[in-house]
């Protein structure tokens, strides 16, 4: 028989969830599906059963006006009684619809004593928790457009994972990566993170912020890329692959592909091709100043214009090897295979069975 046992301390974690995320104009100039609600109501119902199977007691949301949290809450109320489900708790905070949720929504959870705290988004969302959440692990799960920080898993697995290191049956120093970010200082104060990567725009407003035409595009900077990445960091992916666990990056100069010494097809988006023209590559050192070469225009941020430049605004772009901890999912599911944390053996059997276990009688 398998099964697990519940923790006999209470064990919490925080669920962000953006129910805006996945509904950019990427649906409109390519072709990426929609993220919807039902979606994500499903993947987080998936989720918590698992945490709650590892012993997790607690679950800690915050409130949406899409609805996610009351789902699940809903859920777990109404549906056939599961005694490993945990204890939802909807925080009491206003909610502005905005990027301030997922930060107010953070800081909440790290001060009522989250061990981990479950991210469902895109890489926007996670970067907005990532700036706040401190030495608090993240477990990113996919809920946007291009996902290039949180890795694919199931459900499921991310939330046994989470839930192993959360009631401390794996230790966080055996189970989670120190991730490298991207820091761009303006005028030597006010610093905003990347990720995954930062982008040099010759846009001078944001419009939409999601970048997808490469036409504009002058420089960029990745944290990490890898060969299968979509998005803007799939430049860096296809051209010199950055892994999460080196300790550099990389900046590339653009230059219009009819003009350019290599030119590369690369995934921006859904669906979506495009020819990126490379001029320059090179490491990015870890604390290095890096600047624009242009003067002005618009710096995107894992993908979205945020920050605009110009007209005296010194800007320095850095990369950070002290970034947010994440939960690796395989190495904690292999420790889990190798000390049985989801097996309990009972102590009367007398079968024989199971491949490679001994009989009690041989």
């Amino acid at each position: 028989m398998y099964g697990t046992t519940r923790a006999t301390a209470e064990s919490v974690v925080g669920v962000v969830a953006n129910p805006e995320s996945g509904r950019d104009v990427r649906r409109l100039v390519a072709w990426a599906s929609v993220f919807t609600i039902a979606d994500k109501c499903s993947i987080l119902v998936r989720l918590i059963k698992a945490l709650g199977a590892t012993g997790v007691t607690r679950v800690l949301m915050i409130p949406d006006r899409g609805g996610i949290a009351d789902w699940v809450e809903r859920t777990g109320r109404t549906s056939t009684p599961d005694p490993c489900w945990p204890r939802i708790v909807i925080l009491d905070m206003p909610v502005e619809n905005s990027h301030i949720d997922a930060v107010r929504g953070t800081e909440r959870m790290m001060a009522a004593g989250a061990s981990a705290i479950v991210v469902l988004g895109g890489d926007g969302t996670q970067r907005w928790v990532a700036s706040v959440c401190g030495e608090t692990p993240l477990m990113p799960v996919p809920g946007g457009t291009n996902n290039a920080f949180p890795e694919h898993c199931e459900p499921t697995i991310a939330g046994l994972a989470t839930g192993l290191v959360a009631t401390g049956k794996i230790p966080r120093s055996a189970a989670t990566l120190r991730n490298k970010v991207l820091r761009v200082e303006v005028n030597g104060g006010h610093r905003h993170i990347a990720l995954v990567d930062v982008v040099v725009s010759r846009d001078l407003w944001a419009g939409s912020r999601a970048l997808w035409d490469a036409n504009n595009l002058d420089q960029i900077f990745v944290a990490f890329a890898g060969p299968c990445a979509l998005g803007l960091s799939s430049v860096a992916g296809l051209l010199r692959p950055v892994p999460r666990s080196v300790d550099h990056g990389l900046r590339i100069d653009l230059a219009p592909p009819q003009h350019a010494k290599l030119t590369l097809n690369c995934p921006l988006a859904p669906g979506l091709v495009v020819p990126v023209g490379i001029e320059h590559v090179e490491e990015m050192l870890c604390g290095a100043p890096y600047r624009p070469r242009l003067p002005g225009g618009m710096i995107a941020l894992d993908g979205e214009r945020e920050v605009e430049f110009g007209c005296g605004r010194d800007v320095a772009i850095r990369l950070d090897d002290g970034g947010p901890f994440t939960i690796d999912t395989c190495k904690v599911m292999a420790q889990a295979a190798r000390d049985d944390l989801l097996a309990t053996r009972r102590s009367d059997y007398r079968g024989g069975g199971l491949y490679g276990f001994d009989s009690a009688e041989s």
